[in-house]
Parts: structure tokens; sequence; C-alpha cells
């Protein structure tokens, strides 16, 4: 999966916010107040900037924050001009200054869900054949926010997406929420995790991604092939399972048996996932479980114990923590990196990363 900054794109996922129209449906006319910290400013463009994968050529530019129509929340218009085309949206900040939105507010009323199926719909235009069902509202990674998951069906064809609403349900969110101000060392977990490279190593890479994702494959080769050996012991990648199920139909499966195969023999885990991302092309949700238990064999792993791993689901729990710590740090698309806890968001190029490694080396000195 791949995400532009040009458009904003969250690709994998009915979220694609055009960062060339101004979003529009329930957006406030900024008021009076304005904040002025150009100190946060000039955070949320950085922010904004890694998480988007926006190039230094382009031009950012933020407004100062103003007070919104939606209680709790100040407004913004992010611009970036590429010197082609000039490109504004608005973006929301909470009034405790934490939370970061990118996307669209709604307010909810006496009946929430069924006005959040209607926001939906209407926000993505969807065909009246297409059901929405909204599900129960649970406690989300961030305290001010409540998620929820939309079942969305259409003849065969079903998908499910989560949004997010705020604590009192009376605000969805459709877009992004961030976390301001966090360290991202602080957030991800590196003890008991797959790794290739020495735990002294000065520079650690933190890799997000999903078996089924064709990019992630690339990355995958490019880090083990070239960049592992280019740096020698100056370098860790720590593998994180990112299964994007609502799009790919068998990367959860095979996030679990990689999982499965850290537990039972972590020394295989790192050729086990290879002959994944190596078979992605034949691989279906029919054949997912026989073409997993066949690599177990390749790699020196009892298939009887891969099994019973893989149909209990026994290393779903190392999943789950993988996702809901790539949410925690705002990831949105696969692979996504983060090298000393800088953010890189998929494989543009390998001098991309290899420059990215050489300034955390010197960094780290």
């Amino acid at each position: 999966m791949r995400k532009s900054w040009a458009g904003f794109e969250v690709l994998g996922g009915v979220l694609l916010l055009l960062v060339g129209v101004l979003i529009a449906g329930g957006v406030a006319k900024p008021k009076a107040n304005a904040s002025d910290d150009a100190a946060l400013e000039e955070e949320i463009v950085s922010y904004i900037r890694a998480r988007y994968s926006i190039p230094d050529t382009v031009r950012v530019t933020l407004d100062p924050f103003q007070s919104s129509n939606f209680p709790g929340f100040l407004v913004s218009t992010l611009t970036t001009d590429d010197r082609k085309l000039l490109r504004r949206t608005n973006i929301f900040l909470t009034n405790d200054r934490h939370y970061l939105i990118v996307g669209v507010l709604f307010g909810l009323g006496a009946h929430p869900k069924a006005e959040i199926a209607q926001h939906v719909r209407e926000q993505f235009e969807l065909p009246q054949a297409t059901s929405l069902t909204v599900g129960p509202f649970h406690n989300s990674e961030f305290p001010n926010f409540l998620t929820t998951s939309v079942v969305l069906e259409n003849g065969n064809q079903k998908r499910t997406e989560d949004f997010y609403i705020t604590k009192e349900s009376r605000i969805l969110v459709i877009g992004s929420v961030f976390k301001l101000g966090q360290d991202p060392l602080q957030t991800i977990a590196t003890a008991n995790q797959p790794t290739q490279g020495p735990a002294h190593a000065p520079v650690t890479i933190v890799e997000y991604a999903d078996l089924e994702c064709p990019m992630c494959g690339r990355l995958h080769e490019f880090l083990e092939k070239e960049l592992l050996p280019k740096y020698g012991d100056k370098v860790r990648v720590i593998f994180k399972e990112l299964p994007l199920a609502q799009i790919h139909a068998w990367s959860l499966t095979a996030a679990i048996a990689n999982q499965c195969v850290y537990e039972i023999k972590p020394e295989a885990y790192t050729p086990y996932r290879s002959l994944i991302f190596q078979n992605q092309s034949g691989t279906n949700a029919a054949n997912v479980r026989d073409a997993l238990l066949g690599y177990a064999d390749q790699v020196g792993v009892s298939r009887v114990r891969l099994a019973g791993c893989l149909d209990s689901k026994a290393s779903l729990p190392r999943v789950d923590a993988g996702t809901r710590e790539a949410r925690q740090l705002g990831v949105m698309s696969t692979p996504t990196c983060f090298i000393n806890g800088r953010m890189l968001v998929g494989y543009p190029s390998a001098e991309v990363y290899y420059e990215a490694v050489d300034a955390a080396l010197k960094k780290a000195k």
C-alpha cells in the first residue's frame, strides 16, 4: 500500500481525503480567538510532512488556529504549494492541543448511529444498494475518542471501516486522528520482537508491514539484501505486523502464521517472512493455509506445531498489539518505518533510506 502527499491519499480504505479541494461537509467558518502559537504550528507542519511524505520541495504553510463551530475543536487551513498547484484543506485541533484531525467533522444528535451511517453514505456518495451497519462504540487508543466499526455491504462485497467519535458521542470524525507531542521511541515495544541485526546497533529501524502488500515485499528484500549488508552491525530492524485485513484477504492469516513461527523458532522468522513475500503473486485466500504450512518445511519449523498455532490463532494477540501500536503512532499505510524515531512512509527509493540511516548514524555519534 502507498500514501501520496498530493492527495493525502489513504489507499486501502474508503477514505480519500483530497487536499486539492476544501473539505466542505461539517467544516466551520473560522471565528475570533486565533491561535498564534508559532511553535505549535511548526510542529504540526513537520508532523504532516512526515506522515504524508510531502517532499521538501513543496511549500507547506498553516494558518493560525481559530475557534470552530464544533465544541472542543479549533480549525485551521493547511496550504501546500508545489509551484504548479495550490492546494488547501481544513484541519482540526482539540482545544488541549493534544490531538490533530486531518479530515472532516460532523455533529451528532440524539441518534448517533443512524446519523453516522447517513454521514458516511453522503460523504463517500455510496449507492442506496450499499447497506451500512454501525457497530457498538468502544474505547480507542486515544483517551478522548471512542471508535466504531461500520460494515458496508453491497451484494457479495463486504468491508469494514473504523471511525472515531468524541467521548460524549457528539462529534464524528471522518479522517485520521494523530496524537501530537509523543515520542515514537517511547511508544514502540522493542523487547521480544522479531529482529535482524545486533541489539547494540546505534540505528534501529522499526518496520510496520502487511504481508500481502507488494511494496512491503520490495522493501523487505531491500532491507535484507542491500541495507543490512551495507551497514553491518550499525543497524538492526524490528519487524511489526500490520495486516490491512479490510482490503487484503489473507494478510491477517499470514501475520498470525508469521508470529507463530517467531514463537516456535525465532531464528526462522526472517526467512519465513521472506518466503511469504516472494510468493505473494501465487497466494490467495483459498490456498494460503497450505502455502504457509509448506513454507514451514523450508525453514525447519514443525508443520504440526505451526498448524496448531495458526488454527487456534494463538499469536493473534501479538498481531493485535502491533496494530494498536501502529495506530497510536499515526501509521496509516504500509510499509511505514521509524528510523531512530523518524517516520518514513513507503519505499520511495534506496537513496532515501540510506540518507535517513546516515543522518541517524551521524546524530547517534
